[in-house]
């Protein structure tokens, strides 16, 4: 048949909308036939509710896109083109305790990083190895384009466990940093290029193009002189000119956590006390979101999504797709295997780099050795991302607490069992590979 199928599992998200206005502005060149959005039983209301908007917005953009919604991911998976996940698991419940129970024991409380990522990646991974499965079963040359966080571990365990090769992981960060810089130069965002190299949240911009000229050094003495560049979930806390200029290399806001850990510490903790975790920020956030989506005059994205904190990241992947689709041969950081892009990274770990995107995928740029300033602390999540990914698969409650306590934010192996044991415990209706042999 004429067209593609695409698959979005997680269909009933807050993102959704986003993807949807992605595809409708994207489909002179990509032609969607079919998009399945597909959720569990405890967001069939929100399903239903963004599969309205989305039949809104494809009718009043013009566009032949049949929108089907379903629970039954079996159904929706057979003959697709290209698979997205976006999955919560535990929806945001579950984020807020991966929030609030560090915090308790004085350590960063944080979704994607530290004993936050570590959890949700124990929830996550076990859930996309079986996505995994079905496409192997239902639509085995289908692209497994991820952005369920923390998408760098969920991209190591997808190449590890699975069969299913043509996978990518897909991150807004580096998006969000080149829109930054080109808000900071005061230019468009298709005039910036950067180098970028890594991991999921954890990736540098190694060199700044303005128009094909190096800006670096610009760049990096507007960042230390106190020009904002942040995400809606990460507080600017600014950063230190010396330290800056002797990095040389341009941080994620996510880097944050690791070179100003007290400071964010604490920032957490007044937030936690003021507001609430961020979870709860979010699930206020979503609530407004879906009295919005309910409307049935509204047609079009809401302008208040880019408050829920991920902008660019459904159009990111709209992006990718079309470029796997048309062979356009462009340049975007990806989350794939290694291949020898990084060379202090095994070659067969998942990094984030920048790549070229053909329709075999995405090919990795090689950019040797990282900066040694930087180097260590990237091999180190690397370990933490490899350990946890194995403990996610065998449910090994030791590969986990290693795992916990190889985080360099993590203080010592007595606080990691402290934290584990009690993050195990709440969320343990999620984990049942720790508690298979517990009667």
């Amino acid at each position: 048949m004429d067209g593609i199928k695409i698959v979005t599992i997680g269909g009933g998200s807050s993102y959704t909308p986003e993807l949807i206005e992605g595809f409708i502005k994207r489909y002179n060149e990509l032609p969607v036939r079919e998009l399945w959005l597909v959720d569990i039983p405890e967001g069939k209301e929100k399903l239903e509710i963004v599969g309205g908007l989305a039949r809104r917005m494809v009718e009043k953009a013009g566009v032949p896109i049949a929108i089907h919604v379903s629970l039954d991911r079996k159904e929706a998976l057979r003959d697709a083109d290209f698979v997205t996940t976006q999955i919560r698991v535990g929806l945001l419940n579950a984020r807020a305790k991966d929030e609030s129970i560090p915090l308790k024991y004085g350590v960063i409380g944080q979704e994607t990083n530290g004993p936050g990522g570590l959890m949700k990646g124990l929830r996550t991974i076990p859930v996309i190895l079986e996505i995994c499965k079905d496409m192997e079963e239902l639509c085995p040359d289908a692209w497994l384009i991820n952005f369920s966080n923390p998408a760098g571990m969920v991209t190591e365990a997808v190449l590890r466990y699975s069969n299913i090769t043509k996978t990518v992981g897909l991150c807004n960060v580096p998006v969000g940093m080149r829109m930054g810089v080109a808000e900071m130069l005061g230019v468009a965002p298709e005039r910036v290029h950067i180098d970028f190299a890594g991991l999921n949240h954890m990736v540098f911009g190694l060199a700044v193009y303005l128009d094909g000229k190096v800006v670096t050094d610009k760049v990096l003495e507007m960042l230390s002189s106190g020009t904002s560049m942040t995400m809606k979930n990460i507080v600017d806390l600014g950063w230190e000119t010396a330290f800056i200029q002797a990095l040389g290399i341009l941080p994620c806001p996510y880097h944050r956590y690791y070179y100003q850990t007290s400071k964010m510490l604490e920032e957490e903790q007044q937030d936690m006390h003021e507001h609430g975790t961020r979870a709860q920020v979010v699930q206020k956030l979503e609530k407004e979101l879906f009295e919005l989506y309910r409307d049935p005059d509204l047609a079009v994205k809401p302008s208040q999504l880019e408050d829920r904190g991920g902008a660019y990241y459904s159009d990111a992947a709209c992006e990718l797709i079309n470029s796997i689709y048309n062979d356009k041969r462009d340049i975007q950081p990806v989350n794939v295997r290694n291949n020898g892009a990084i060379a202090s990274i095994p070659n067969d770990s998942a990094v984030e780099v920048n790549c070229v995107i053909t329709k075999d995928g995405p090919k990795p740029i090689t950019v040797g050795d990282l900066p040694v300033a930087v180097r260590g602390l990237v091999q180190q999540i690397k370990s933490f991302e490899r350990v946890a990914a194995e403990a996610a698969v065998t449910g090994n409650y030791d590969k986990a607490l290693l795992a916990m306590t190889i985080n360099p934010l993590v203080p010592s192996d007595t606080i990691a069992k402290k934290i584990l044991d009690e993050m195990l415990e709440a969320h343990k209706g999620y984990l049942p590979q720790f508690f298979q042999s517990v009667v």
